[in-house]
């Protein structure tokens, strides 16, 4: 690995990093809860008056637990009223408690929803404004930086290039550059990587892109959240501002340059965080997890912005930093202790935008930004062993609420962060009183007292109306088309709805196993996602979801031959657990995703029309990055790649029968959109990308650029239509 690093420093290229600009980062220890819990109500430090928009946060926020307050005192009286806690056993009080916290924990997501669809609708008069009419500052430099280690080389570059044409395309180029910071282990990837970048670096010279810089760390220490801050101690002072992006991130020049403008304008701004939309992946899962995001995520988002304002969320990546009071006050000490929640703090992103809070700086979400893209897991195990590494993050940060000086905003973040994995096992615990007090009801049964049956109202009111409510935002929005069609959007959303009851079990389980694994003092391995989508196999499936499929039927068959009435009861849990394995596996292809794509379902705007950006890193990732010497791209892919595919696609059909009936039963009088596969862009064609002038603007050779994709794909799709013809009037 070092012969490697070698070889890449002694090339004829040019140094990969700029000068270094030194400078100090120097992390203050934890008090702790022994020396910390005295200060719990200490302020902030604050940089002068306080801003306006912090009195209407307190009235939202005294809102917000008035609201949940009320829910939980109403749930809490329809169970007392069949029983007075007099009259209760231990049990039955502790289900009592459990019923109460958790019905306040799903009471203020219900009421964020809702506040998000009204903020979506009507707008907020708090909302951090975007617009300025000043001239740009040309000391107002920005460094975009990219973390990355063991990722996918082709993936990684595509979307840094996507990324740096269009930020050339504003015109604004010259005030930014792009750093990729590799902590890559793996020998192949590490010279993957540096030949990756001496191409786009030969190439960003070549046609004025921002310059590309590379570095590769020989030390890794402190994860993502240490290369950042290593970056910070050798080249932060040469810089106003940082946006840091994820492997999979891609963002617009406008976007980029819109943050910039916004924190030139605001300057009590520390962070400003946009909201990623999820893309680029096609598997049944990551499609309905893309489609979800968009129609219910964004009622989150909105209603997280509605009550934080100004003391919002980091999610540490698509964002951007005033480098300097972040250098001063947001390094990271370990946390003191053994165990797994000890050592580096896993989920840095919300103690950094905490500790830039208590430095006086504004934290803010800004959802109106356009032109922000992450990539999801392309399947369900993906997803659960990235919540794995979160939820270890999140109850490590549940140390810090002690922590003097902190806003109270941040205090209830690390909380109800803990609390999005701890409410797992409160549920399981619930039932499991239940199974022992003889009363689990996971579903109502027949004769249900008026109480119980009020409580099921309440608890599928709060569960349903969100989703009712992103389906009526889009079509009040008049965003209907972009997702196919009022039809294919409600077919979409009962589709996705579907998807997520019977998922909820195994997120329920897996987490509980999370939080069980985390405080028991297990270390976790931080290993780099998939960002591909890749079919899952049975084996692979069974192995990891085997045992608790085996341990819902055994519960299921007990409860068979001693009471049935509560085994029906239990099936809303058993069943989607008996089901895991094949859930699994037939979500985990791009084939049933392809399918519903075709009917019209779970598409979504970015989808529909593709933004120039997303185009271009779809091409660049389906060619492997231009070469440097001036050859033909072809849009083809290698012969290797066309088997595996053919290949896949047979494999494919299998699981794609599995969720077939189901599937065709709602999306039935769906009309039919154009297949995702054919679209324009990914036709077959010969561009000679590196052939283009280089006297002119970087600009100018962008637009040439994308106007010969253009011109070849419309070439490649008549030609299509006329063989399409020929055949056609050959068969008549």
């Amino acid at each position: 690995m070092n012969k490697h690093f070698r070889n890449f420093r002694t090339s004829t290229m040019p140094s990969p990093m700029p000068a270094l600009v030194r400078g100090h980062m120097t992390p203050q220890p934890w008090q702790g809860w022994r020396r910390g819990r005295k200060a719990l109500a200490s302020a902030a430090r604050d940089t002068g008056p306080p801003p306006a928009w912090q009195a209407a946060a307190r009235r939202r926020r005294g809102a917000l637990g008035l609201a949940m307050l009320a829910v939980t005192l109403l749930a809490l009286g329809l169970q007392w009223s069949q029983r007075s806690p007099a009259e209760m056993g231990l049990a039955e009080l502790a289900r009592s408690a459990l019923l109460a916290l958790l019905f306040a924990w799903v009471s203020a997501g219900f009421v964020t929803a809702l506040m998000g669809w009204r903020r979506l609708l009507a707008g907020d008069a708090q909302a951090l404004s975007v617009r300025t009419d000043g001239v740009p500052d040309p000391a107002a430099r920005t460094a975009i930086i990219m973390p990355i280690c063991n990722e996918d080389v082709e993936a990684v570059f595509a979307g840094l290039r996507a990324t740096a044409e269009s930020l050339a395309r504003t015109g604004r180029g010259a005030g930014f550059e792009f750093f990729v910071l590799s902590d890559t282990r793996d020998a192949r990837l590490l010279a993957d990587e540096q030949q990756a970048w001496q191409r786009l670096a030969a190439l960003a010279r070549e046609h004025g892109l921002p310059p590309v810089h590379y570095r590769w760390r020989r030390r890794r220490s402190g994860r993502k959240a240490g290369n950042v801050a290593d970056f910070c101690r050798r080249w932060g002072r040469a810089f106003r501002y940082m946006v840091v992006l994820d492997a999979d991130s891609v963002m617009t020049g406008r976007c980029l340059t819109q943050l910039v403008d916004l924190m030139e304008a605001n300057p009590q701004v520390g962070i400003a965080q946009t909201a990623p939309v999820g893309c680029g992946q096609q598997s049944l899962h990551a499609r309905a997890q893309q489609y979800a995001s968009r129609v219910l995520g964004r009622l989150y988002v909105h209603g997280l912005q509605f009550w934080q304002l100004g003391d919002s969320h980091y999610w540490g990546h698509n964002a951007i930093l005033r480098v300097e009071p972040f250098m001063k006050h947001c390094a990271l000490a370990r946390l003191p202790g053994r165990g797994g929640l000890s050592g580096e703090i896993l989920s840095h992103d919300f103690v950094e935008a905490a500790l830039m809070r208590r430095a006086g700086f504004e934290v803010w979400l800004v959802p109106e930004l356009d032109g922000s893209y992450e990539q999801l897991p392309g399947d369900l195990l993906d997803e659960l062993q990235r919540d794995r590494r979160w939820c270890q993050g999140n109850l490590q940060n549940a140390r810090l609420i002690a922590e003097p000086g902190l806003r109270p905003v941040h205090r209830a973040l690390f909380a109800t962060g803990a609390m999005s994995y701890l409410s797992a096992p409160l549920w399981l615990a619930y039932v499991g009183l239940g199974l022992i007090g003889g009363n689990a009801q996971p579903l109502p049964g027949p004769g249900e007292e008026p109480a119980m049956l009020g409580l099921w109202l309440m608890t599928g009111v709060m569960l349903l109306l969100p989703r009712l409510l992103g389906v009526l935002a889009v079509w009040q929005r008049g965003e209907t088309a972009a997702f196919g069609g009022r039809r294919a959007l409600l077919g979409g959303a009962l589709l996705e709805a579907l998807l997520a009851t019977l998922q909820a079990p195994v997120r329920m389980v897996a987490h509980s196993l999370f939080v069980l694994v985390a405080l028991a003092g297990w270390k976790l391995e931080w290993k780099s996602p998939l960002r591909r989508s890749h079919p899952i196999g049975w084996h692979e499936a069974w192995q990891r979801l085997g045992p608790w499929t085996l341990g819902a039927t055994a519960l299921t068959a007990a409860l068979v031959l001693i009471e049935p009435a509560m085994a029906l009861r239990l099936a809303l849990l058993t069943v989607p657990l008996m089901l895991a394995v094949p859930l699994v596996v037939a979500t985990s292809h791009a084939a049933p995703g392809r399918w519903l794509g075709r009917l019209g379902l779970w598409r979504v705007p970015q989808e529909r029309r593709p933004p120039q950006v997303l185009r271009r890193s779809a091409v660049l990732q389906g060619l492997r990055l231009a070469p440097v010497s001036p050859e033909p791209l072809r849009l083809a892919a290698p012969p290797q790649q066309r088997t595996r595919h053919r290949l896949h696609r047979r494999l494919n059909r299998l699981p794609a029968l599995a969720l077939g009936l189901p599937m065709l039963a709602l999306a039935l009088g769906t009309p039919a959109t154009s297949d995702l596969s054919s679209a324009p862009v990914l036709a077959p064609a010969a561009v000679p990308v590196e052939l283009l002038p280089t006297a002119v603007g970087a600009a100018t050779a962008v637009r040439q650029l994308d106007g010969l994709l253009a011109r070849q794909a419309a070439t490649a799709t008549a030609s299509g239509k006329t063989r399409k013809n020929r055949s056609s009037r050959s068969r008549a």
